[in-house]
């Protein structure tokens, strides 16, 4: 299924955050992106120089008109515009909320027939990345009441002291995903609090980037396609996570502030529930031979090991690797998996040849598996490690 996901947000004229960093997020997560604007900014990436806030009956009559329609999956909230504006939209939503019922003729409308409550991501937008404030004390304020409604709410570590701190945010009966890029140190750790307290950790290395603009409105629409299209609240973090780090690797660079993220180049990096077929090794004879071909075919060089192996990356984020062929058994095809131990199971429940999952020296958990015609299959996991390991070459001049 595509999941509809209806973002409620400011439009960021820069690109880099807001309605076009969430439009962005949720198609290249495979989701159909509907939006109801609630201000228009004057913004880059060294500033917001101007907001307009969209009038409150505009907004709704967006939402409105969405929900009568194409009906939602889920809901992200972010940039919310002023009080008067989230207090109506916590009371238009309150009939999808998945703790206060709903309204009967209502919620299996907008669930496309299915009556089930629609998960409600709340990003509470308070501050720009380059410190442009975006709320002020009376919007704040009227959070509680998206707060009250939200499935989850993703503050970053400033913003939840503004808000009271976790436990006060949790109180309103949601869980709490606390991000902890604000924090100091080389490891950053996003903590989430489920409804029932239970509390689990994700800890990565920092990217040193000044590329960060549109982090927060990433993760959140990235964590409302997951719960849209079915993913537990842990597996569409998980997701959503790789997704942010991979798109700020990939950034193109622009402007002197916070530049944008790469959103568009997030393709092909173990974010489908399928496996995805992202990598190919071919035995090579002469490394050196074989190095220049495909650098001369133009693509690009991102890993060259000892003479005997090397990675390169094809303009749609495909990488192929090349492997002396005294190492390895002809062609080798790699599947990605979100969930490398379920695909695992399922085949050997269908009779398949499949080994063990085994965490690999280059970053990589690999399970090796042979097709009924002999042809060596690789299923993994890799995430960042795919085409950014810590080794990763220079760009070419």
């Amino acid at each position: 299924m595509t999941p509809r996901i209806l973002i409620i947000a400011g439009s960021d004229s820069g690109g880099g955050a807001g309605i076009q960093a969430d439009i962005k997020t949720v198609t290249m997560l495979g989701g159909h992106a509907m939006t109801a604007i609630t201000a228009i900014t004057a913004q880059n990436t060294l500033g917001v120089q101007a907001v307009h806030p969209v009038p409150t009956d505009i907004v709704l009559a967006q939402i409105l008109s969405v929900v009568d329609d194409l009906g939602v999956d889920a809901i992200k909230i972010g940039m919310i515009g002023s009080a008067e504006t989230a207090s109506a939209v916590a009371e238009v939503l309150r009939s999808l909320c998945p703790r206060e019922g709903g309204d009967p003729d209502w919620a299996p409308a907008v669930a496309g027939g299915q009556a089930r409550p629609i998960p409600i991501v709340f990003d509470p937008v308070m501050v720009a990345t380059s410190g442009s404030t975006l709320a002020d004390a009376a919007t704040i304020a009227a959070f509680e009441a998206l707060m009250r409604i939200a499935t989850i709410t993703t503050p970053n570590l400033p913003e939840a002291e503004a808000l009271g701190g976790a436990d006060a945010i949790r109180a309103h009966g949601g869980a709490v995903l606390l991000k902890g890029g604000h924090a100091e140190g080389d490891t950053i750790t996003d903590t989430l609090i489920a409804a029932d307290g239970t509390r689990t950790d994700w800890r990565d290395a920092r990217i040193d980037t000044r590329h960060t603009h549109g982090t927060g409105c990433t993760l959140a629409s990235a964590i409302a396609t997951g719960l849209g299209e079915g993913l537990d609240l842990p597996t569409a973090i998980t997701r959503a996570r790789r997704f942010v780090r991979i798109a700020m690797r990939d950034a193109p660079g622009f402007g002197a502030g916070h530049g944008p993220m790469g959103h568009q180049h997030v393709r092909l990096d173990g974010m489908a529930r399928t496996p995805m077929l992202n990598q190919v090794t071919l035995p090579v004879g002469d490394h050196h031979a074989a190095f220049a071909f495909y650098r001369a075919l133009g693509l690009t060089p991102i890993v060259d090991s000892g003479g005997r192996y090397a990675r390169f990356e094809t303009g749609g984020g495909a990488t192929l690797s090349i492997e002396a062929a005294d190492e390895v058994d002809g062609v080798t095809i790699y599947l990605e998996c979100a969930d490398l131990d379920a695909v695992v199971a399922a085949v050997r429940a269908a009779g398949g040849v499949v080994d063990q999952p085994r965490d690999e020296p280059w970053g990589w958990r690999e399970a090796r598996a042979v097709d009924p015609a002999g042809n060596a299959i690789r299923l993994y996991q890799a995430g960042e490690m795919r085409r950014f390991p810590p080794w990763r070459l220079p760009c070419p001049d």
